[in-house]
């Protein structure tokens, strides 16, 4: 590891640890319902009014209907848009209707915040499409997300009663005080750093020197021959790119307008953008975590969380750019010097940007797979297999760390539950967490939130490993091909989006079983999350008694931190084994 990456690890986590305060409190004052700005507050009536929504409070039932009835009617919306683009306008490269089954895996990917993608946007999706349908799902998915982060705070902070907000109410106040400006603001800042944002037409350009080279045809008689092509021009995809990047990454939605995603220069040009969109993706994460402690009435509980994300996430970085700085061991017995420049110093740049370089490229992938953001600037398939270990490791904890907007904060609320379950164990005691005890049907929910990931993600990985169509989408067998496929479904599972990229998934296979394991894997998390918060609320808040495990210190954290890793270990550790730990043992021999 070099001085470079230290210095921009410790530059990003000060600029987003620093901000989680203010920005926490800001979502605080959202979450409390607290009147806006004249103007702004009769417009939220007026508005709030029209579409028939009462500020009555839900129970956690009502609450998990109107998300998913929510949910439901976005997909439905955002399937037939797909469907019927080649009708609509705002459609300069006169694309055409999208497949069923894509449409299917896009709908479903977008409303839950996964943004995986199949295709590519610049040659897929036409204007229309990409701002109607996927940036307007980008804010909805983000802002449902922190709705049921608010949902579950309301149940720590809130006793003897049986409601936990108006998701409706909820959902405006999110996307209209805190989603908009700050995708505002940051669309500017990244437009001022050459992010493209029109409707033109693609354009094409001359190019300064003419490039040849030969491809493969088949003559009259059908034998293969090859042919020399001269290209003398290019075409530059246009369109309104800094609008959806902006929201992309403050939603850890992740879906690029681009196939490059963030590797292409018109969504990330350069260092500064590069830097504004991993501060952009980790900012609302770290804040909702002080917000959680400023609910309950001990910020100390908001900064251990926020601490044992720091420490996971710092650990697993390191690891991850040690492992690309070493390069490829293959390559090294070959006699090949990896050194590329003064600034590189040398390692795996296979995949990388020249731009960014290691560094940069190792820490902007670990933000986006340590969020739901999935969105990369270098591609993991050609990462070394330890490297590619990691972002698949910090996806499969289950995107706690810092999870995505809303969802990352409710999940490591469940680890926590399940630590001090673990504590109350150790001495016989009814575990308590914040004031509420942690009881049976508590534990129910806290089980089904932890446990459905790794079964989808098994099941499905096992699925495809066996049948014709889940192996016909393999471009690399062995180790990697599996890696490959472990991966896709880990992705899906979690709502992150990102991808190996080696695996073909635009079939009706992979869109029908991921599409299914994306909704699950929402969905079957933040119901049983709900129950939960109901169950919370319900509840007496107890006084801290001698017993009582602090879930504010060093002690705790550790214990977080253990429970973390011990999950995620014993679920995949086989899997990893048969795929990117193999697959290292072989470069090594």
């Amino acid at each position: 590891m070099t001085p470079e990456f230290f210095a921009l690890l410790a530059a990003l986590l000060l600029v987003v640890v620093g901000m989680a305060r203010p920005l926490g409190r800001f979502f605080g004052w959202i979450m409390d319902g607290r009147p806006a700005w004249g103007p702004l507050a009769r417009l939220e009536d007026g508005l709030l009014r029209l579409c028939g929504v009462r500020r009555t409070e839900m129970g956690w039932r009502a609450y998990a209907v109107a998300l998913m009835m929510f949910s439901l009617l976005g997909t439905l919306l955002l399937y037939a848009l797909q469907r019927l683009q080649g009708w609509l306008p705002l459609n300069p490269q006169q694309l055409g209707a999208i497949s069923p089954d894509s449409s299917f895996n896009t709908a479903i990917s977008f409303v839950t915040n996964t943004n995986w993608q199949d295709y590519a946007g610049e040659t897929t999706m036409s204007n229309l499409t990409q701002m109607l349908g996927l940036a307007v799902q980008n804010f909805l998915s983000a802002a449902s997300g922190i709705a049921v982060a608010f949902a579950l705070i309301r149940g720590f902070a809130r006793h003897c009663v049986h409601e936990i907000g108006n998701f409706w109410v909820d959902l405006y106040r999110i996307t209209a005080y805190a989603l908009l400006p700050l995708s505002l603001l940051l669309a500017v800042a990244l437009v001022s750093q050459g992010v493209i944002q029109n409707f033109s037409a693609d354009t094409p350009v001359t190019l300064l020197q003419a490039t040849t080279y030969t491809a493969p045809k088949l003559d009259a008689a059908g034998q293969a021959e090859r042919q020399t092509v001269t290209v003398a021009r290019q075409i530059l995809p246009m369109g309104p790119v800094a609008s959806q990047e902006a929201i992309k990454e403050l939603g850890t939605n992740g879906g690029g307008f681009f196939n490059a995603n963030s590797a292409h220069p018109y969504e990330n040009p350069n260092a500064l953008s590069n830097f504004l969109e991993m501060t952009a993706v980790l900012l609302i994460p770290a804040a909702l975590v002080y917000t959680f402690g400023l609910a309950v009435g001990d910020t100390r509980q908001g900064w251990a969380l926020l601490a044992a994300m720091v420490l996971v996430f710092a650990a697993a970085v390191s690891g991850l750019a040690a492992a690309e700085q070493q390069g490829n061991p293959a390559i090294a017995a070959l006699g090949v010097n990896q050194v590329h420049s003064v600034l590189q110093s040398g390692g795996n740049m296979e995949g990388k940007e020249t731009r960014f370089g290691i560094a940069a490229s190792a820490l902007f992938d670990a933000v986006t797979t340590t969020t739901s953001c999935g969105a990369v600037n270098a591609m993991i398939d050609s990462f070394t297999p330890l490297g590619g270990l990691v972002p698949m490791a910090l996806i499969q904890l289950g995107e706690v760390v810092f999870g995505g907007v809303g969802s990352g904060l409710a999940g490591m609320l469940v680890f926590a539950l399940v630590a001090v379950f673990v504590g109350g164990l150790m001495i016989g005691r009814t575990p308590e967490y914040v004031g509420k005890k942690v009881e049976a049907f508590d534990m129910k929910m806290v089980s089904i939130a932890v446990l459905l990931m790794p079964a989808l993600v098994l099941l499905g990985t096992a699925l495809a490993a066996v049948v014709p169509a889940g192996l016909a989408g393999l471009a690399n067998p062995g180790a990697h091909g599996f890696s490959e496929i472990f991966y896709a479904f880990t992705s899906a599972a979690n709502n992150n989006g990102s991808a190996f990229a080696g695996l073909s998934v635009n079939t009706p296979f992979y869109n029908g079983w991921l599409g299914v394991v994306m909704l699950f894997g929402r969905f079957g998390v933040m119901v049983p999350t709900l129950a939960l918060a109901g169950s919370l609320a319900a509840k007496k808040r107890i006084p801290a008694g001698g017993g009582t495990l602090p879930t504010h210190g060093p002690l705790f954290i550790s214990l977080l931190i253990g429970v973390l890793l011990l999950v995620g270990a014993l679920n995949f550790f086989p899997a990893w084994g048969l795929g990117p730990v193999v697959e290292q043992l072989q470069l090594w021999k």
